[in-house]
């Protein structure tokens, strides 16, 4: 039996691992642990451990690593701390990592440094600011990569990586998207005391590269939306530098009765109101993944999305006053429709199960290797 830790930080990273987590909890040829640390533990986040613990997974290990400085480098810092304990004490076979956050890249910092096998999901992307630096950083880090698309596998194996440990699986995020789980609307609307007909949803996060702007930033956004006509469904931004701006700006919205706003939402049911929105404003990476293969029109806020794989129209605005009131305009007669879906067919999990039930894939060097292209 193969010992596989997932290691999740943010309900972000969550919403993608979810799927692959269940699929080897289903399967007696894996045990798999959970570690849960950052936003997860975090109250003024919605405390999302709660969404974890709902999906009963056997083996499940919190940590809290955030400090009250909270800068990257010491929540990187402690993470490494508490991750490279948890995985001396179980000793797993392969650490599991998502996409571009700090906490990733601690994990692949511990699972590298202690010979065990690490797994990349979603690498070879580009996702802009620091978070890309982080991502490359974790795809040299690793071992193995289950990436979204053929794109994402090229970069890879120009930046060294081998092909033979490069696996295209899509976007796991898919396979919940297009689940027949998800709540239905009145469903979701009555859950969370939301009685808009009619709503778009706001997801802002801080961008670390422009930390001294991030204040203003805020401030012109809210103000914007004030102005404008539309009801609006409004999701805290994740815990980077700068997410107390954001915050704090939001306490006008909450008195507004045309704005609902959440510090989190279940990640099926955040689906369900996103499926139905009639847009999504702000700069989240849902907006270049799950909106475009809904169809919901799409307003894009600065830099933190820059030079993200885009297959679907999306208003793109800067983070003036003007800029956004003109992407409002224009968005009211938008209807999107994804051009190319290069993100997968909604399988990742059943793609990924299989390729961990290969043997090849165990015996893959732990000795990295950089392979001239």
């Amino acid at each position: 039996m193969k010992k596989i830790v997932f290691l999740t930080g943010t309900r972000a990273d969550f919403g993608k691992i979810k799927s692959l987590i269940t699929i080897l909890e289903q399967n007696p040829e894996f045990e798999v642990h959970v570690f849960v640390t950052g936003m997860h533990l975090q109250e003024e986040y919605g405390y999302t451990l709660i969404e974890i613990e709902r999906c009963k997974f056997n083996n499940i290990h919190t940590f809290v690593n955030y400090t009250h400085e909270t800068t990257m480098d010491l929540t990187l810092a402690k993470t490494i701390e508490g991750f490279s304990a948890y995985c001396k004490a179980i000793q797993p076979n392969m650490v599991v990592v998502h996409g571009d956050r700090v906490e990733t890249l601690a994990g692949a910092i511990v699972g590298s440094l202690n010979n065990i096998l690490v797994a990349h999901i979603e690498g070879g992307e580009i996702s802009g600011t620091v978070d890309e630096l982080i991502r490359h950083s974790v795809s040299k880090l690793s071992h193995i990569h289950f990436v979204s698309n053929n794109q994402a596998a090229k970069r890879l194996i120009q930046m060294g990586e081998i092909q033979e440990a490069v696996f295209i699986i899509g976007s796991p995020d898919i396979d919940s998207m297009f689940s027949n789980q998800l709540p239905d609307l009145p469903t979701v609307k009555t859950y969370y005391n939301i009685d808009f007909e009619e709503y778009a949803v706001v997801m802002f996060h801080p961008v670390t590269t422009e930390i001294m702007e991030m204040h203003q930033y805020a401030q012109t956004f809210v103000k914007v939306l004030l102005e404008d006509h539309q009801n609006y469904v409004v999701i805290y931004p994740n815990n980077d530098l700068g997410s107390r701006c954001i915050r704090d700006a939001y306490k006008e919205l909450k008195t507004n009765q045309r704005f609902r706003v959440f510090p989190s939402l279940r990640f099926e049911y955040f689906l369900t109101l996103l499926k139905n929105a009639c847009f999504i404003i702000g700069n989240s990476s849902a907006g270049i993944r799950e909106a475009p293969y809904y169809g919901i029109p799409i307003i894009n806020i600065g830099t933190r999305q820059q030079n993200r794989a885009v297959h679907a129209d999306i208003i793109h605005a800067d983070y003036t006053e003007k800029s956004i009131k003109e992407a409002l305009a224009q968005v009211q007669s938008s209807r999107v429709k994804v051009t190319n879906s290069d993100f997968g067919q909604g399988n990742s999990d059943q793609l990924f199960l299989e390729c961990l039930q290969k043997s090849d894939i165990w015996k893959l060097n732990h000795q990295k290797q950089f392979r001239d292209s």
